[in-house]
């Protein structure tokens, strides 16, 4: 019953032994991925097969990486993640085509209560600790470009063939097609065909 509260975003107890069991699993496949080399391919196919089973032919994980459970988390085709993706996905994270994740991205649905009466730590009836916390989906579009340390938080979509400036931290929703960038992340301008490398002669 947990799992199905904290996927539609209702409040949850973190603490549920399902729950507990499912992190618990994803972490230690984090950690067997991230134990890995690189030219180790079919070791690491293995691991991230059964870490995100939902992932598209071509993507490309670095590490390392950091899943809370992996199998809410759903990649496109020829994703590419560079060192250090952390991914809480608490609630769906749905993730396109072709995205690019610079250095240090993390995608963190979950969200504490404002309030410390209902955030704080409660008691349960055999004394054990526990919280009560929410989540909210994230979307990236296809065709996305995340630069190094982007922190998209709960409840975002960011829409196709979009530019996010390293550091940024993503608070709403991002419309198709724009460069955003800042903290909070907002919009900067669209991106259009005189971005182009093509007009950059110094790259020539």
């Amino acid at each position: 019953m947990n799992v199905e509260k904290m996927i539609s975003g209702k409040l949850y107890d973190p603490s549920d032994e399902k729950l507990a069991k499912m992190r618990c699993k994803a972490h230690k496949l984090s950690k067997d991925y991230n134990d890995t080399y690189e030219d180790e391919v079919e070791k690491r196919a293995a691991i991230l097969e059964e870490l995100v089973p939902n992932i598209g032919k071509g993507t490309y994980l670095q590490g390392p990486v950091q899943f809370d459970y992996g199998c809410f988390t759903e990649f496109g085709a020829n994703c590419y993640a560079n060192f250090n993706l952390t991914v809480l996905d608490c609630c769906p994270v749905k993730i396109g085509n072709d995205v690019f994740f610079g250095p240090n991205c993390s995608l963190l649905t979950p969200i504490h209560p404002m309030l410390y009466e209902e955030r704080n730590m409660r008691v349960k009836e055999d004394g054990t600790l526990y919280d009560l916390e929410y989540a909210a989906p994230i979307t990236i579009g296809d065709s996305c470009w995340l630069a190094t340390g982007v922190q998209v938080c709960g409840g975002v979509t960011i829409g196709k063939n979009c530019v996010i400036g390293a550091g940024s931290v993503v608070t709403r929703d991002i419309p198709d097609n724009c460069f955003a960038a800042g903290n909070p992340c907002r919009v900067i301008r669209k991106i259009t065909e005189k971005d182009s490398v093509k007009f950059k002669k110094e790259l020539f």
